[in-house]
């Protein structure tokens, strides 16, 4: 079936510059010829050979690798499954090769991952396939009767298209007491067949003679052709026709116009009249020959009848025949060279390009494989290639007419997303013939660019007491790459406060960029705070930039000027618009004192800041507005003139503080003010003012409690009309008296069996003392205790209409002032 050779070569490292290491990348890769050899005429699917195997590749790789092939004609096919080569078409090797001794058909194998190369070549076979084949039905000899025993005549030799030994003939005649066949050598090793004369010949006898003629090949079956041979027997012409060469050889350039004089071949007969009249024809030569090329019978002279190629066909060797007019012929052999001119351009093919590249792909990636070949021979089909175009690439020269592109240096996307370069391959002919293809390579991206803010720290005012959810500002970062490589995406990641001390102050908008606030924010709890964003693109991994965003609070006049000195619980300070203290301080001057004495000094601050926490004094309220004045800017009050007699001895001062602010805010200070010489002196004006400020505290206290008696009462009687509404319904209670006259309380009280209408009883143990009266301290057994009624221990009158239940006793003794001292139940009414 097929025979395999596999030849290896491989070059170690080497280190150079930068072309010695493309090569050196170039040769890493094992450069491999595959060679199969099969018979011609195979039927499609026919296997070849173990392509992938050969190319020690598994069958779990191929759908990995991308085995497939590359050729102008698909001659074979790869397959997919257990990547075996196989015949795609009838291969007939006389079509595809013609007379050449050796036929073969190349082309690549390429795969992937890595990207590689690899030449194959097919040899085809001849089969014998091809039968001899004589260009004439019948061939014609006249020989005369005059002829001797032993003369030869040349017969037409066969034409085989198989090659090798399928093409060697052996020839066979007819029996026949007349003729007998003989073989000449010829040029090449071939034989061409001669009838032999055995008697001589009687044209009275028999005119013409009829003979086969059988060429038979060398090939196993052996195929074989015949040609009858007519022997005409005539009358004396003794001398043939003789070609003055054996072999004509001519040497002609590709692309003769047509009816160009290739070579004239000569004849000559030493006969005279019919019989030296010599004409001239083909032998036994192809179709093909007779298309190219025109021959004279008459002179001789051979021309062109169509276009030569030399890429087609190099040589041509055919038969020419001498005729005279009595039939003798002689034969010669014409050799015919095309000598190759450089008509044809470079052919360039891309065997595969890898676009797009990744940008991150190492130098010396390969990117394209490329196929050149120039039909023409010799310097004419010396191809060179080269590329032209500012690109970041080079080509490298591989066996067998393949070219590499190979990355020269890093690739960057963001610098060129594409590189467009020409491929020129150029000719060594005179003059040089070129063809040129274009390449584009896209470049894809990598996610090799971190985001870059526009800034590498962003400042931010904001005016305090803002909304929760304002703006403060925005950041923006690029990335050069692109898809989700180049989409940034914002995150806070700490700052001052850390972060989820920032989160607690700002957010970040993820898409935007945007930064809003959380909450209100307060220049006196924070004038300023950093926070770090962090922008992260989508690729995988990741890559980050950090921005500092620093946030300026900016104040507003939101804080009143509070006064520390005099205290708002003890000097008098206010809010502008506030109630006044209740307790004040006061600052005793003396009488004598002069114009500009220093009263006192209001001592105020402000948490705002800037113009809103400059603070001016007025004098806004006094006693006597001519004696006192503040500094505007000290807070001090010092006396505008002399103290005289006349003026009172206690001063009230009221002062207001201002800020600059807008609008402006202000508090007010309340300072009293006691003339007296000395402490002593000014004793009594304290005292009164005290007595003074203690009046309107119990006034205010008697109220409250007045206020908290009357909610009780109503509380109780509600209660009362309740409780009262289920006795009325049950019936009068049981009376308890009180026994004894023991001094301390009995158990229980004397309750009326009936009330006034709209009273709610409450009882309570009284103790009273009797009215002093002389006791005998023996006296037994003791009085009994008298039991008073409720209007008796109340001290107030009894009912209008008395109930007959109201007294437990009918008759009382009366009250004696000297008895002794008596329990007394008490019973109070809320009406």
């Amino acid at each position: 079936m097929a025979v395999r050779r596999r030849q290896r070569r491989a070059a170690g490292w080497g280190r150079a510059l930068l072309p010695a290491l493309l090569l050196c990348l170039w040769c890493r890769a094992a450069a491999e010829r595959l060679r199969y050899s099969i018979a011609e005429e195979l039927g499609r699917g026919s296997l070849v050979g173990p392509l992938a195997r050969d190319l020690g590749l598994s069958a779990d790789e191929l759908p990995a690798r991308k085995l497939r092939l590359s050729e102008e004609k698909q001659y074979f096919t790869v397959s997919e499954e257990n990547g075996n080569l196989y015949v795609n078409e009838r291969l007939d090797r006389e079509e595809m090769c013609g007379a050449s001794e050796t036929c073969s058909v190349s082309f690549e194998a390429l795969v992937h991952n890595p990207l590689n190369i690899f030449h194959v070549e097919v040899s085809i076979e001849d089969v014998n396939d091809n039968s001899p084949a004589f260009s004439k039905g019948v061939l014609e000899l006249e020989i005369g009767e005059w002829t001797l025993p032993g003369a030869r005549f040349l017969l037409e030799m066969a034409r085989d298209a198989d090659v090798g030994s399928n093409s060697l003939l052996t020839y066979q005649l007819t029996s026949n007491p007349s003729f007998s066949l003989a073989m000449k050598e010829m040029p090449g090793g071939k034989k061409q067949p001669e009838l032999v004369l055995e008697r001589a010949l009687d044209r009275e006898k028999q005119s013409s003679i009829d003979l086969v003629l059988t060429a038979v090949d060398g090939g196993d079956p052996a195929r074989s052709g015949t040609v009858q041979v007519r022997v005409n027997v005539t009358d004396l012409n003794d001398n043939p026709p003789v070609f003055s060469k054996r072999i004509y050889e001519a040497r002609v350039a590709e692309n003769l116009p047509v009816g160009s004089l290739v070579l004239q071949v000569q004849a000559t007969d030493a006969d005279t009249g019919t019989n030296g009249r010599v004409s001239y024809s083909f032998g036994n030569v192809p179709e093909d020959v007779r298309a190219l090329f025109v021959f004279d019978a008459e002179s001789g002279e051979i021309r062109t009848a169509g276009t030569l190629d030399y890429e087609g066909q190099s040589k041509y060797i055919f038969g020419l025949e001498a005729r005279d007019g009595g039939g003798l012929t002689d034969h010669c052999e014409v050799q015919i060279d095309i000598t190759d001119e450089n008509d044809n351009e470079p052919e360039i093919t891309v065997l595969s390009l890898s676009s797009p590249v990744p940008e991150d792909a190492p130098t010396g990636t390969v990117v394209a494989l490329l196929k050149v070949r120039d039909r023409d021979s010799g310097e004419n089909g010396q191809v060179s290639c080269e590329l032209s175009g500012e690109a970041p690439l080079s080509i490298v020269a591989s066996s067998g007419g393949s070219y590499k592109v190979v990355t020269a240096s890093a690739l960057d996307r963001e610098e060129a997303s594409e590189h467009r370069v020409t491929v020129v391959a150029r000719d060594r002919g005179r003059p040089a013939l070129r063809s040129s293809t274009e390449l584009v390579l896209e470049v894809s991206d990598v996610n090799d660019n971190a985001p870059v803010f526009e800034e590498a720290a962003y400042s931010a005012y904001v005016a305090e007491n803002n909304a929760a959810g304002a703006l403060v500002v925005r950041v923006q970062a690029r990335d050069a790459d692109a898809g989700a490589n180049g989409r940034v995406s914002y995150w806070l990641a700490g700052g001052s406060a850390g972060a989820a001390g920032a989160a607690a102050l700002v957010s970040v908008e993820a898409r935007s960029g945007a930064l809003y606030a959380q909450r209100s924010l307060d220049y006196e709890q924070c004038r300023e705070f950093a926070v770090a964003v962090r922008a992260q693109d989508g690729g995988s991994p990741a890559r980050s930039s950090t921005a500092t965003v620093r946030v300026f609070v900016l104040d507003r006049n939101d804080n009143a000027p509070r006064v520390l000195w005099p205290a708002a619980g003890a000097g008098g300070a206010a809010p502008a618009g506030g109630a006044a203290p209740a307790a004040a301080a006061f600052e005793v001057v003396p009488r004598s004192a002069e114009a500009g004495y220093l009263v006192a000094k209001v001592v105020a601050v402000d948490a705002d800041a800037g113009r809103n926490a400059w603070l001016s004094y007025e004098l806004v309220q006094a006693s006597e507005p001519a004696l006192f004045r503040v500094g505007l800017h000290s807070g001090e009050v010092r006396t505008a003139r002399a103290v005289s007699e006349r003026d009172a001895a206690k001063q009230r001062v009221v002062a207001v503080v201002k800020d600059h602010g807008q609008p402006a805010l202000s508090a007010t200070a309340t300072l009293h003010v006691v003339l007296a010489e000395s402490l002593q002196e000014a004793l009594p004006e304290l005292s009164e003012r005290a007595a003074g400020a203690e009046a309107p505290a119990g006034e205010l206290q008697f109220y409250l409690v007045l206020a908290l008696a009357l909610l009780s009462a109503l509380l109780v009687l509600s209660v009362a009309l309740a409780v009262l509404a289920r006795l009325r319904r049950a019936g009068p209670p049981a009376v308890l008296r009180c026994l004894g006259a023991q001094r301390f309380s009995v158990a229980g009280a004397a309750f009326p069996a009936d009330f006034c209408e709209g009273t709610l009883p409450y009882s309570y143990n009284l103790c009273v003392a009797a009215p002093a009266r002389a006791v005998p301290e023996a006296a037994w057994p003791p009085p009994p205790v008298p039991i008073l009624s409720a209007e008796e221990l109340l001290g107030g009158d009894s009912c209008e209409k008395p109930s007959p239940s109201g007294n437990l006793v009918a008759e009382e003794p009366p009250a004696d002032p000297d008895e002794p001292q008596v329990c007394k139940a008490r019973l109070l009414f809320f009406s």
